[in-house]
């Protein structure tokens, strides 16, 4: 059975506490808002966490409206504290293991270091379900966790963060940035392409016709 430990309040605030000195992220994050068309009227953000990512985006786009989904009660409390106040922001439950709930439809879909703690076969449908939520022009923006070609480039990418093969998350699922390119290509999106990367630290991004 898959280990997920997002669930506990004690792994998700010990990430919290973190998070903020992840190496490069904010790159990775500068370089994914870029993508987010100015005409941008709804966002939606998948495993949104304490709601880091998506503030960033409504700095940047005040007007639009956003839904913010995660599955893990302390991420679920934090981005219900941050967006306290905020009308145009849902906090809405749901696990990503789990087909999207009827949602509407989007002119962006944004993640950030969440869809690679699904097993392999659940990243690929979620793409499509993602690309049909998605307005015509509208783009998917996934700042992403993926797999090294070797074990060495895995350790290495694990020394600069502060882990070992022995303490890192038994949630995550880490697969090649090829093939999930080669997936959101046969699912349609267009002007695809990795955007930015440090080691295992990538932003995937594309944009449905």
């Amino acid at each position: 059975m898959p280990v997920n430990l997002w669930s506990r309040a004690d792994h998700a605030l010990d990430y919290l506490e973190r998070a903020d000195s992840i190496k490069h992220r904010t790159e990775g994050e500068s370089t994914l808002l870029e993508f987010i068309p100015p005409t941008t009227s709804r966002i939606l953000d998948l495993g949104a966490g304490d709601g880091r990512l998506l503030a960033l985006a409504k700095r940047e786009h005040p007007n639009a409206e956003a839904v913010a989904i995660d599955f893990s009660p302390a991420m679920l409390d934090a981005a219900r504290k941050r967006f306290a106040g905020d009308s145009s922001v849902v906090v809405f439950p749901h696990n990503l293991d789990d087909p999207l709930p009827e949602l509407g439809t989007f002119d962006a879909v944004v993640s950030c270091f969440a869809i690679h703690h699904l097993v392999h076969e659940r990243k690929r449908t979620l793409y499509s379900e993602i690309y049909e939520l998605l307005n015509s022009g509208g783009v998917f923006c996934n700042l992403e966790h993926v797999a090294s070609p070797t074990p060495a480039l895995h350790e290495e990418f694990l020394h600069g963060i502060g882990l070992t093969v022995e303490t890192e998350d038994p949630s995550n699922r880490l697969l090649d940035m090829e093939i999930q390119l080669g997936w959101l290509r046969e699912t349609g999106f267009i002007d695809l392409d990795c955007h930015w990367k440090w080691r295992e630290l990538a932003l995937l991004a594309g944009r449905r016709v």
